[in-house]
């Protein structure tokens, strides 16, 4: 079962990447729609037991972790479109355009840090024929 989890997906059934792709985007999803209230966006206005920048962390973190694991198992574009691309969406739709540079700022955040946390999890793939040009990014972590 780990195997099936931690494969490349480019060795996989095309459904089973398609599939695994599309959950990948369902869970970015509702993490924003779980961390970020729909009430909070742009002005977002914490109630008294409420922390503020909360549910921002929880979602931070959701992705990254997300990303790092798509990095690991796909190409390196995959991760920006399953991870980033959604909450970007979202954030749009519930911006209605009132406020277009907090939405691209924060869209550029989200992508960066999809990039980065893939960067990353590129790193610990397993080294295979294919993957000649992983030792640009990740030569220095792989050296004895």
């Amino acid at each position: 079962m780990t195997e099936k989890l931690l494969s490349p997906l480019r060795t996989r059934p095309w459904p089973e990447r398609w599939l695994t792709r599309m959950l990948g985007a369902g869970i970015a999803t509702a993490a924003y729609v779980v961390c970020v209230p729909s009430g909070s966006v742009p002005v977002p206005v914490p109630a008294s037991d409420e922390v503020p920048g909360g549910g921002g962390v929880a979602l931070a973190v959701i992705l990254v972790v997300l990303a790092g694991y798509f990095g690991r198992r796909d190409d390196l574009a995959w991760p920006l479109l399953v991870v980033a691309v959604p909450p970007a969406v979202q954030m749009y739709v519930s911006f209605e355009s009132e406020q277009p540079l907090a939405w691209a700022f924060a869209t550029l955040v989200i992508a960066a840090g999809s990039l980065i946390a893939a960067t990353v999890g590129r790193c610990f793939r397993p080294r295979g024929a294919e993957d000649s040009t992983d030792g640009v990014v990740c030569g220095a972590a792989q050296r004895s």
